[in-house]
């Protein structure tokens, strides 16, 4: 069974949609679309009669609720008739029951769990916008989070839609282990091309699924939300990064490796 994502276009690419029980790396630059794809994500789950739990970490629950408006995707109706639930990491209110207080992986597990309990009987999807607000400050810990998240989760019946920050200097990720985690990754990527802001979108990987190989530009409009056109050819100047750059990234790369085994040890 494969869900829909909601994204006019994009599910061409994947053979018709994500697979149930997959968890999926949404990954790119900030600006790039990664919550405004994660919002279709969530809403065609309503849509198509799932329950719906979005954690967000860098928003408030009335931020995501106003972006989702603005492309006519009624959250706050669908709250209403409990077929949605946003936990709300961001301003730790403990007043609110689906406010998370601290920002831990444990907490984030019991507030979903608790949230598809609230819920109900049936399948789920749910999104964690984003993943790499739980180790911004522990990088070396993102695989072992990342695994924990999806093998809990996992039993619970969810698919999982979990974005991932990558550096505007190096569009390399916060944080080492989620991309080997997780059954799909979706990269998103921006370019300022003849004084235009563009965007694009490829599948890098995506398990038991001939998925497409090409990058495709996307556009997000007014009212309508992100819409996948179609395949672009891209130089290597726009693809590849500066040499210097790619040394530093592999110096970063050891030298996190080498967190992680001692970490882990």
């Amino acid at each position: 069974m494969r869900l829909r994502t909601g994204v006019k276009g994009f599910d061409d690419l994947v053979a018709g949609g994500i697979p149930r029980g997959f968890m999926v790396a949404v990954v790119g630059e900030p600006g790039t679309g990664k919550s405004i794809f994660s919002i279709h994500f969530a809403w065609q789950g309503v849509m198509d009669g799932q329950k719906v739990i979005y954690v967000t970490t860098e928003e408030s629950r009335e931020s995501i609720i106003a972006q989702a408006q603005q492309f006519g995707l009624r959250f706050e109706k669908a709250i209403e008739n409990k077929r949605m639930i946003i936990i709300d990491a961001l301003l730790k209110d403990k007043s609110d029951r689906w406010n998370m207080i601290e920002l831990t992986i444990e907490e984030l597990l019991s507030k979903i769990i608790e949230a598809k309990k609230e819920l109900g009987y049936g399948d789920a999807r749910v999104v964690i916008d984003s993943m790499s607000a739980f180790w911004l400050d522990k990088p070396a810990m993102a695989r072992k989070y990342s695994y924990l998240v999806k093998r809990v989760l996992n039993k619970w019946n969810m698919t999982i839609i979990a974005t991932s920050q990558y550096a505007i200097s190096t569009s390399f990720g916060f944080g080492f282990g989620i991309e080997h985690v997780a059954d799909g990754i979706i990269r998103f990527k921006k370019i300022v091309k003849g004084w235009e802001l563009k965007r694009f979108v490829i599948v890098e990987k995506m398990r038991q699924t001939p998925h497409s190989l090409r990058v495709h530009e996307v556009e997000i409009r007014d009212r309508e939300g992100m819409v996948v056109k179609g395949p672009v050819s891209m130089s290597k100047e726009e693809v590849v990064l500066p040499e210097k750059v790619v040394e530093g990234v592999k110096r970063g790369i050891l030298r996190k490796s080498l967190e992680e085994t001692l970490m882990e040890g």
